[in-house]
């Protein structure tokens, strides 16, 4: 249900630690390979050059640097942080012997006058996480988008704490998408089931829930207040894309 709190599993959960898999190495990519390898997972990560490149990131955390075609054998999460407009250009078939159980998660948001330019679908109403999942060829859950690298690297708290950040979670799938709750909770954050994927633009940029670092029933009211309708700043313009400090 619709900003629910998705309630305890009796199957396995994350901290038994997993191997994770990120493709994407930038703020959110990197902050997770962080944060994830400090709770003791095993973690896989690529970007879009080369392993070597991710050198000063391995021997900080632990993490093994790959080629993204390497991330997905033998993950038991997989996590997609990479720009919008870049998600096609992944390899063929990167997903396709990924168990069906194996949570692939998207963080990525649309930004398409500072970086991904006019994607058409998306501009014409599709969540941009269904998007990203027609791209793959694989049912994706919606979380870390609306939260900044900073905070997710330094706000995760205890359960029960006062200043807990909730983070919404959107997905079709609930045992997946439940895995992906377990690791929210486990990174310090409240998850908050934000519906199936066609409910994710409630956490799009743009809306009330975007970076706003709420509580639970900050974020439930956030997203029952968003609007479907993209807000201008959100849509694409003739001369899109520019970039991050000189948006067209």
């Amino acid at each position: 249900m619709l900003g629910s709190t998705l309630p305890e599993r009796s199957f396995q959960n994350t901290r038994d630690n997993m191997t994770i898999g990120i493709i994407g190495a930038g703020m959110i990519g990197s902050t997770l390979t962080r944060r994830l390898t400090e709770l003791g997972h095993e973690v896989r990560v690529a970007n879009s050059r080369a392993p070597d490149t991710l050198g000063e990131l391995a021997e900080e955390t632990g993490a093994t640097p790959v080629w993204a075609e390497e991330v997905p054998k033998g993950a038991d999460l997989i996590i997609v942080t990479i720009p919008e407009a870049n998600v096609p250009d992944l390899p063929d078939g990167l997903l396709g012997d990924v168990p069906d159980e194996v949570p692939v998660v998207d963080t990525g948001n649309y930004y398409p006058r500072e970086r991904d330019g006019r994607i058409g679908p998306i501009e014409e109403g599709m969540p941009e996480s269904r998007w990203v999942e027609q791209q793959l060829g694989r049912p994706v859950i919606k979380a870390f988008n609306n939260i900044y690298f900073e905070s997710l690297r330094d706000n995760g708290r205890p359960a029960g704490a006062d200043d807990r950040i909730a983070l919404p979670v959107a997905g079709d799938d609930p045992e997946t998408k439940a895995v992906v709750c377990d690791l929210i909770d486990e990174l310090g954050f409240d998850p908050i089931d934000a519906g199936g994927l066609d409910e994710s633009w409630r956490q799009q940029p743009g809306t009330p829930a975007y970076t706003a670092d709420l509580d639970a029933e900050g974020v439930r009211e956030a997203l029952a207040d968003a609007s479907p309708e993209r807000p201008t700043g959100f849509t694409a313009t003739d001369d899109s894309p520019g970039t991050f400090a000189d948006p067209a």
